[in-house]
């Protein structure tokens, strides 16, 4: 389901981005220090995973009813299926121009000027409409939210440009949250349907706020006799 996620993530931008960079970006998931860029191309878009963590918060065990259907003509079965589980997806974004770029000042201002367009972007959808959605994470009926978040554990955005061997550069911290749906055999659980009959206590009927209350039975001739009470003595 990760790579689904990378999918909707560069639909989503490639659909919403200006046009002066829509049809010249390319899209990279490697690491942020071996990102290509195509000659046609004018710059670069790397979105880095590098964190995935389960969203306590969002957490529940409570079975959930799927479907409910009558199996025989006194009973029903209902069909109970465990709940999705919410995990949070880190990425870190950042943009790369092109190497022909006439200097570096007009280099690092194209990555300035498409990353503030790719951050707008995100901005725009907390939460992503379903239609932007791709691969497994379509049809399930469930949220994927968006949020610019701080750092996930210790390691600061210093230490990770260290460890990756690359040069600082800006970058948006995207974290996404993203349901997982349990692909368990679902639980059936047959019920009886109950129901409900007046019950004579000491050969008197019940009565509900003095309404008339008529019970038709079969005597042994197999004729209908009715008892009426009005619940008054």
């Amino acid at each position: 389901m990760l790579e689904d996620l990378d999918d909707t993530l560069k639909f989503l931008l490639k659909k919403k981005l200006p046009r002066r960079w829509k049809r010249k970006v390319t899209f990279s998931f490697d690491l942020p220090v071996e990102v290509k860029i195509d000659a046609t191309d004018l710059a670069a878009i790397n979105l880095f995973l590098y964190d995935v963590r389960d969203n306590l918060e969002l957490r529940t065990s409570a079975y959930s009813v799927a479907r409910q259907y009558q199996s025989v003509p006194n009973n029903q079965v209902r069909v109970t299926k465990l709940p999705p589980k919410f995990v949070d997806i880190s990425y870190l974004i950042t943009t790369f121009a092109h190497d022909e770029a006439n200097n570096i000042g007009e280099k690092v201002e194209q990555e300035h000027s498409l990353l503030g367009e790719v951050m707008k972007v995100l901005l725009l959808f907390p939460q992503i409409p379903e239609e932007y959605l791709r691969g497994n994470l379509q049809g399930y009926d469930l949220p994927v939210y968006t949020a610019f978040m701080h750092q996930n554990g210790t390691k600061t955005l210093g230490e990770y440009w260290q460890a990756m061997g690359g040069k600082p550069k800006a970058v948006l911290n995207l974290t996404v949250t993203m349901p997982v749906p349990m692909n368990l055999e679902e639980e059936e659980e047959e019920l009886p349907i109950i129901k409900e009959k007046p019950v004579i206590v000491g050969g008197i009927l019940p009565y509900y706020n003095d309404r008339r209350i008529v019970i038709e039975e079969k005597n042994d001739s197999g004729k209908e006799q009715k008892e009426e009470a009005t619940g008054k003595e």
